[in-house]
């Protein structure tokens, strides 16, 4: 599916757990996430470090969407 929202012009984030994965079905812009279990957090954190965890990751979605990409690029920071 990510390829072919891009090839319509839009830009995607894959938001994953196996980066190779990732980079075999050939997704653009791809952000490491947490675990299979639990990709977007960690329930073994407090309340507010899973929160400030859950928006580094969005925010680092966020930047790869605005970041021009020529071919595959892994945005681990």
């Amino acid at each position: 599916m990510v390829k072919e929202i891009e090839r319509a012009g839009i830009p995607v984030v894959h938001m994953c757990t196996v980066v190779p994965i990732s980079l075999t079905v050939g997704a653009n812009r791809i952000v490491p996430t947490i675990a299979i279990p639990h990709p977007l957090g960690n329930p073994s954190l407090s309340r507010e470090e899973e929160k400030a965890l859950r928006r580094s990751l969005v925010e680092r979605a966020l930047k790869a969407l605005q970041t021009e990409v020529d071919g595959q690029t892994v945005f681990e920071e």
